[in-house]
């Protein structure tokens, strides 16, 4: 299972060719039923139209490539007329709104998991409180072009909590109130003898012992954070610079802003290295990959 995010934006690679075919650009949704059909492709002929690679087609998305068995594979806009029609309805799933059918959103979707299948397996909703939450295919009864519809039946399961929420206070059961018990006569004390109302000399007390004064105890060592993988970082950074080589020099199609609505880029402008780091710093930056040509 795959994050949208780790689809686009690696090159296609035919093995029986040896050759780079191109870079995936956005998925095709087929939001009848629920997969992708198909990823569009980015090559050095991109200005003649778009191409398409049938999600069928895929041998393997890998972590630097998606692999196919040669370029007859992939398809020009004249021979991919059975996906006209998703084409022309353009469903993005993220970035639109997760309501469920009475009426309650339940925040925005930020993420999409794709099985081997192309089959959409979850999705990812970020809650009002920036809160994550994950909600399964059959859940979701449609996916369109601004929202994603759930189940109402569902609700429950798909209800975001916040974080360090109190949890309901629990009333302890009452005591059942037990009839008091009539008090007890005491004996009568026989009067003491004369003997006994001689006083006895007091015995000297002992002088307290000194109290020991407590040890501080030991301060515990400071144990070094273990340190990141840097296989991992590596491969982090190797996917960003895809991305960002990808970006460089795009023109964008949709005016992308922050959640607070402060404008980071314009409709028709150029992707630079300062629009780069703008979107970077507001984590807009998948949707500023799907919105660039």
């Amino acid at each position: 299972m795959k994050k949208s995010i780790e689809i686009i934006g690696l090159p296609v690679i035919s093995i029986t060719e040896g050759r780079e075919l191109g870079m995936s650009k956005t998925l095709l949704i087929d939001a009848k039923n629920g997969s992708i059909a198909a990823i569009t492709i980015e090559d050095e002929d991109w200005y003649r139209g778009v191409k398409l690679l049938p999600y069928s087609s895929v041998i393997a998305i890998g972590e630097d490539a998606v692999t196919v068995t040669n370029s007859e594979n992939i398809l020009t806009l004249e021979d991919a007329g059975d996906y006209e029609a998703m084409m022309d309805a353009n469903i993005k799933i993220i970035g639109t709104k997760a309501i469920t059918k009475s009426g309650t959103i339940q925040g925005k979707v930020v993420e999409i998991y794709v099985g081997e299948n192309g089959k959409i397996e979850k999705c990812e909703i970020e809650g009002r409180d920036g809160s994550l939450s994950e909600i399964s295919s059959d859940q979701i009864s449609i996916f369109g072009k601004q929202v994603t519809v759930i189940d109402s039946d569902l609700e429950k399961k798909t209800e975001i909590v916040a974080p360090n929420a109190p949890a309901a206070a629990v009333e302890a059961p009452k005591a059942e109130a037990k009839p008091a018990e009539a008090p007890k006569a005491e004996p009568v004390k026989e009067a003491p003898k004369a003997e006994e109302k001689e006083a006895k000399p007091a015995e000297p007390k002992a002088a307290p012992a000194p109290k020991a004064e407590p040890k501080p105890a030991p301060k515990a060592e400071a144990k070094p954070e273990p340190k990141a993988d840097p296989s991992i970082q590596m491969a982090d950074k190797a996917t960003e610079e895809r991305h960002r080589r990808f970006l460089l020099g795009k023109t964008v199609t949709r005016k992308i802003t922050t959640d607070s609505g402060v404008v980071l880029v314009n409709e028709g402008d150029t992707v630079t290295e300062e629009v780069l780091q703008k979107v970077k710093i507001a984590n807009k930056f998948i949707d500023l990959s799907m919105n660039v040509q």
